[in-house]
């Protein structure tokens, strides 16, 4: 007897929609607006937000609020989401089919190829983007050319994203101090990420037309002064970033492959 639309996974009935399937596309790349994603997959904006309301019903993907325009949202693919929702689905077809979560790469992974360049973007460059320097060099054991600036550079770091990055991932920025973008145009970038949306508004060309792409992170300071908040906060930071460049590993490692 035939199945019924209800067995049928979760995952595959949103998934395999043509045009659901195409905003999932987008998204792994990078978070956008609607009005981006409507001019990415060429469809009318009620068609897209629609179709987005249902893949964030189904969990697959969130939105948050612009730092920058209130009145916009950025669109975020939960990849880890994703992942669990395909080991579902291979299991609820066959036992045989159940497969782990394909591991990370090691950073010796990223030894095969010529070194990538990536830099990271907000705009104090005072938190975000050098949590996000500093957690991606982690990862890869420096076999990565990593750098972080920002639009307009703090006088120095803030204490918390110091602190948070030592007691939770052993990682020392004590001697880190924050830059302008200007002083790296002249150097060669495969990957530029803003963290920030407001920076992201203003972000310059880079040599090389390197790939964008945008994480919608809001600042951790904005949580406030007090240091249990503020410190959860940037804990909360930290996690997302350091999940985020997980995800980034492989696409890293077929840069330059």
């Amino acid at each position: 007897m035939a199945s019924s639309n209800q067995d049928t996974p979760a995952f595959v009935r949103l998934a395999s929609h043509p045009l659901r399937w195409r905003l999932l596309a987008e998204l792994a790349e990078s978070d956008y607006r609607v009005r981006e994603l409507v001019r990415l997959v060429g469809e009318p904006q009620n068609l897209v937000s629609y179709h987005l309301r249902l893949l964030r019903d189904g969990g697959l993907v969130t939105a948050r609020r612009s730092s920058f325009d209130g009145r916009d949202s950025y669109y975020h693919l939960d990849l880890d989401r994703c992942a669990d929702a395909l080991t579902d689905a291979g299991a609820a077809l066959h036992p045989a089919l159940h497969r782990e979560s394909a591991p990370h790469p090691r950073p010796a992974d990223l030894r095969r190829s010529p070194r990538v360049g990536v830099l990271f973007v907000c705009t104090g460059n005072s938190a975000r983007s050098p949590m996000a320097e500093a957690l991606l060099n982690r990862r890869t054991g420096g076999r990565v050319e990593v750098a972080s600036a920002g639009s307009r550079p703090k006088s120095r770091l803030h204490a918390k994203a110091v602190r948070v990055l030592h007691d939770e991932f052993g990682v020392d920025i004590t001697d880190r101090r924050p830059r302008h973008w200007e002083t790296l145009t002249g150097r060669r970038f495969d990957h530029v990420i803003s963290l920030c949306d407001r920076a992201r508004e203003v972000c310059p060309d880079f040599r090389g037309h390197p790939r964008r792409a945008h994480w919608s992170i809001p600042d951790p300071a904005a949580a406030g002064d007090a240091d249990r908040i503020g410190y959860a906060a940037f804990q909360r930071t930290a996690a997302e970033i350091d999940t985020r460049i997980t995800h980034l590993l492989p696409v890293l490692t077929a840069t330059r492959s």
